[in-house]
């Protein structure tokens, strides 16, 4: 995954994988979780706070980045 946010396809992608997951509170938990980290990555990328200079803005988006891959890869291996 690119560090770009993510398409409708890809939402539906890992949407659909959640839908399937047997695990029903497994996959409540997971889909706040990436709720949760994609919005964070979302605020972030349209720079929300204005109190941030832009290498920790720029840092902040590439940890937010890194923990919604892992987060997919993590739902995809499922």
């Amino acid at each position: 995954m690119d560090s770009n946010l993510l398409d409708n396809t890809e939402v539906n992608r890992i949407l659909e994988k959640l839908e399937q997951l047997e695990d029903e509170e497994l996959s409540v938990k997971l889909l706040k979780k990436f709720n949760d980290q994609s919005r964070r990555l979302g605020l972030l990328l349209m720079n929300r706070d204005p109190n941030l200079d832009h290498e920790k803005w720029k840092q902040e988006c590439d940890d937010a980045q890194r923990e919604l891959d892992k987060l997919i890869k993590t739902i995809n291996s499922l």
